[in-house]
């Protein structure tokens, strides 16, 4: 320990060095699980990072700045000041945070993070912060019955959609607590010590739906969010990659520094991905959009009448953006879905094995939507990854972002081979 330094940092990677030589800001705000702060912060710096606190002001009600001074051996920010130590530590430049971990995180924070209010050191650090790229962790606490309020769930789910981690709390005596210590310190090296094995290469994805339009406005589509899509797309920034997106109307949304192409149709979305590998080199297209698969033979600019009675549609098949993959770029690494309804696991693996073969696909990623959790428009899935030698991977229901990071796993392979 040099000469002058703060004692409390004699405790830097006496665990461990996983995190040696990362900078993390614990953000604290004014859950009484805010006397847990100090014991997270102390555990991450066993494991060899150097802490900086910024709080609320409510905070300071459950702890006080010199008990956070003292576990971290860092100046405690309670207010911002000249220094614009928002900008110190979440802003575009070189010495920003590695992370930012919000333990514990209340209803309130949570709200205004969503809402993109700056009105306290935490959330105004946040805002700069998340613009800036910095991975964010947010762990919750706060009542049971607050945490299930429909508002609180649409928030974290913005949260979620713009490529913050947000922790699943402990449901104990009526209270959605903050997670265990352990479980916290787990999530932040996780986030941290990602292998960049994607780095240099540049991958393409769809994801959520497409529109056939009917008439003037009406059109045909799918419950589709895009959450698989974000979900490998987000994964792929972690290992490095250099991430292209063409994304449908869906309802989440893409995570940030990725280039994003929107489209509404099966045949904008088409054109995109072929001039995508025509226009650049990729080395994977993952095809994880619903398109949508058929569209009217004759579709009319007018308001279809409401009062008609009755309407009978024509429709055709719309053209297979997969099909054209590998005739836009013969080498790239292609990766297709496909969502079946109540069929066997047999049927369902021969059926995704037969397309793989049809299309030429590298991997194909089979699921049933009709099982509960599984498929459209939920955090969750069951899969199956199929190789052209019929070797098959079941991915067990889990999170559509530990999905995302096995597939993953299986390209970085393939393509690196």
């Amino acid at each position: 320990m040099a000469f002058g330094e703060h004692t409390s940092k004699s405790i830097i990677g006496t665990k461990s060095r996983e995190l040696i030589g990362k900078r993390i800001v614990l953000c604290v705000t004014g859950s009484v699980a805010a006397i847990r702060s100090p014991d997270i912060a102390r555990e991450l710096m066993r494991l060899g990072a150097d802490v900086y606190v910024v709080m609320s002001k409510m905070a300071e009600h459950v702890v006080h700045p010199d008990t956070l001074h003292w576990s971290t051996g860092n100046p405690v920010v309670t207010e911002l000041t000249g220094d614009i130590e928002h900008v110190q530590y979440g802003g575009e430049h070189r010495e920003h945070a590695d992370l930012i971990l919000v333990a514990p995180s209340t209803a309130n924070t949570i709200g205004k993070v969503a809402a993109g209010i700056d009105d306290t050191p935490v959330t105004t650090l946040l805002t700069t912060a998340r613009g800036a790229g910095i991975p964010v962790i947010i762990a919750p606490a706060m009542h049971a019955s607050m945490y299930k309020h429909p508002i609180v769930n649409e928030n974290i789910k913005k949260l979620q959609g713009i490529g913050i981690e947000v922790l699943i709390p402990r449901f104990e005596e009526g209270k959605a607590k903050i997670p265990g210590t352990e479980e916290i310190v787990a999530a932040v090296v996780k986030k941290l010590t990602k292998p960049q094995d994607l780095k240099g290469k540049r991958i393409l994805i769809t994801a959520g739906p497409t529109r056939a339009y009917i008439d003037a406005f009406r059109y045909i589509t799918n419950p589709s969010s895009g959450k698989m899509g974000n979900a490998i797309a987000e994964d792929a920034l972690e290992r490095g990659a250099d991430v292209t997106i063409v994304y449908g109307p869906a309802t989440a949304s893409p995570p940030p520094n990725v280039k994003i192409i929107k489209i509404e149709t099966t045949e904008e979305m088409l054109n995109a991905v072929v001039a995508e590998l025509k226009g650049k080199k990729y080395d994977a297209a993952i095809l994880s959009a619903a398109a949508s698969d058929w569209g009217p033979a004759d579709r009319k600019m007018e308001k279809t009448p409401s009062n008609q009675g009755e309407w009978t549609l024509k429709l055709k098949a719309l053209p297979k953006i997969i099909a054209e993959v590998k005739k836009a770029d013969p080498k790239v690494f292609l990766v297709g879905f496909k969502a079946e309804y109540n069929i066997t696991e047999e049927e369902l693996i021969d059926r995704s094995y037969k397309r793989l073969k049809e299309m030429k696909m590298n991997l194909i990623v089979a699921n049933d939507v009709s099982k509960e959790n599984r498929g459209f428009n939920v955090d969750t899935n069951e899969v199956y990854i199929i190789d052209p030698k019929r070797k098959v991977l079941h991915v067990t229901l889990t999170s559509k972002k530990e999905i995302a990071g096995k597939l993953l796993d299986t390209v970085r392979d393939q393509i690196k081979a």
